[in-house]
């Protein structure tokens, strides 16, 4: 049997259903309305729905068809005139035979994904047939039960017991089996601290030209004003291949209890701001990068992370912002926290929409794909089941939370006092002048005549064993840029007065904020060739 693709709307009184059946005789329809129970059959298609309201049969219920497209449209009394059917958009969910449950192991989603997508494998290198192999030896229920949970709700272990090596480009954490969840929150942090870079950051702060372009973009949800939830659903439209998409998914039930589901809503959140940062920084184009940034801003996704409050959530996005992508400035995390906001507000219709559109970008990359099976499926078949009014529940906590850039740690308004600093000082050389170079083009000038001047063999090995900082590689020389660290335990009140002239001012900047090395931040998209 076939599904047909299939599409519901409503009016105050009936139910339309419009469903595709090409090819078809117009004598061989069969119909079975019965509650919220509603069949049909038309050799070689068929269609169960299980609907959020009860239909009758009572001879109100009037049927066309039109040969041409191949469209049945069917109008059904509603048993209770005026009542709203709530999520017709939620296709999944209506296809779900009542009492549905699925016990389906994501290990064979995960084996078989590649196959299911029609990749073929690359025939350009010849396959080595004598590689060493190692028997696999199934997990006892004891090993298994010492295993971490993670991925939504945390409900799996073990997937990276054999996949480690393969999912090393799409995690940053290693072997998540074993690591604790507050081992994998310590250990992000670190490599957050680490890797954030100041002068890119002062770059994008100070030289924000191209960033005030973003925060004027408009993403397709700014034209959704749903005053209700009802509102909201309607307005939002989905395309044939999502459509497509939501008729193939699994339903599932899900035993969440509640710690877990407010984990589910928290991880939810963090996914949709690294969505919503995404389609900004592209103006709602998609490119190569796109499964990068947008696992690479969610901890949930990145570090399998689990979050406590919103605050948490905001916190590790925020940091995620400023030390990962290629714009990096804190306007963009609050504007991608008020875009969070407007999904929310607009129902669970264009939550599941964003929810869509990430699943194919991750489908579409070949490490990024598992993410699909660990997540985003579920979430899209989990969230078409909840109740609305929970979906814009969040959208007030998210417009009026209050993140401060002192919140992510990252000392940033000591380093921007610092830059300032400078700057004053360049208007001082300049009789009072707007200064023609930012702050951070002066210090990466007297950086590079600082190292081209300098032969320290300590600043070099000292660049060399941390690897972690900022590299500068320059269209045509590639000529490279120190970075400038904030020391951790670094105060304000500490900062040494500047000197009257500019090669004083860059070393009291530097006694201010530390010495650092070089390295390259983007150690999974090499193909980024910019500042840090």
């Amino acid at each position: 049997m076939i599904t047909p693709a299939f599409e519901l709307s409503q009016d105050p009184t009936f139910l339309i259903l419009t469903i595709r059946v090409p090819y078809t005789r117009t004598s061989e329809f069969d119909l079975y309305i019965d509650g919220d129970d509603f069949k049909f059959y038309a050799k070689p298609y068929f269609l169960r729905l299980t609907l959020p309201g009860k239909i009758v049969e009572d001879g109100r219920e009037k049927a066309t068809f039109d040969i041409d497209k191949g469209l049945f449209t069917l109008h059904v009394p509603k048993e209770t005139a005026g009542e709203h059917f709530e999520g017709l958009q939620m296709l999944t969910s209506l296809l779900a035979p009542k009492g549905s449950r699925s016990a389906k192991p994501l290990v064979e989603d995960m084996a078989c994904s590649g196959i299911l997508d029609g990749e073929e494998e690359d025939d350009e290198e010849e396959f080595d047939w004598q590689v060493e192999q190692e028997v696999y030896m199934d997990s006892s229920e004891e090993q298994l039960k010492e295993l971490q949970k993670y991925g939504f709700g945390s409900q799996r272990s073990g997937v990276f017991t054999r996949l480690q090596e393969e999912l090393s480009d799409v995690i940053d954490i290693q072997n998540p089996d074993r690591t604790t969840g507050s081992e994998r929150r310590r250990k992000r942090l670190d490599a957050e601290t680490s890797i954030f870079c100041p002068d890119h950051y002062l770059a994008d702060l100070f030289e924000d030209e191209e960033i005030q372009g973003l925060l004027k973009f408009r993403p397709w949800w700014s034209d959704l004003c749903p005053d209700s939830i009802r509102q909201g659903e309607a307005a939002v439209s989905f395309t044939d291949d999502e459509k497509e998409q939501l008729r193939k998914f699994t339903n599932h039930s899900y035993i969440l209890d509640k710690k877990s589901r407010f984990q589910v809503w928290l991880s939810l959140v963090d996914i949709i701001l690294a969505y919503c940062y995404e389609l900004r920084t592209t103006e709602g184009e998609h490119n190569v990068e796109s499964p990068w940034t947008i696992r690479k801003l969610s901890g949930t996704l990145c570090w399998l992370e689990t979050y406590s409050s919103l605050q948490e959530v905001l916190v590790s996005f925020g940091r995620r912002v400023l030390c990962y992508p290629l714009y990096r400035h804190f306007s963009l995390v609050s504007a991608a926290v008020q875009d969070a906001a407007r999904v929310f507000q607009s129902g669970k219709a264009c939550v599941l929409k964003c929810l869509l559109d990430i699943h194919t970008v991750f489908r579409e990359n070949e490490p990024a794909y598992i993410l699909n099976d660990l997540y985003i499926t579920d979430y899209c078949v989990w969230i078409q089941r909840v109740k609305s009014r929970k979906v814009t529940a969040l959208a007030d906590p998210l417009r009026k939370v209050s993140l401060q850039k002192r919140d992510l740690d990252l000392e940033l308004e000591v380093l921007e006092t610092a830059a300032t600093l400078v700057e004053e000082e360049e208007k001082v050389e300049d009789g009072g002048k707007s200064p023609s170079r930012t702050p951070l083009s002066h210090i990466r000038e007297e950086s590079d005549s600082n190292d081209s001047s300098s032969d320290s063999s300590e600043e070099s090995e000292d660049s060399e064993a941390e690897g972690k900082d900022c590299a500068d590689r320059t269209e045509g020389g590639g000529e490279r840029a120190e970075a400038i660290p904030i020391h951790p335990h670094l105060m304000v009140a500490s900062f040494t007065p500047l000197q009257p002239t500019l090669g004083h001012v860059h070393d009291d900047l530097r006694v201010l904020c530390g010495s650092s090395g070089h390295g390259n931040p983007f150690n999974e998209a090499p193909d980024k060739q910019l500042l840090c």
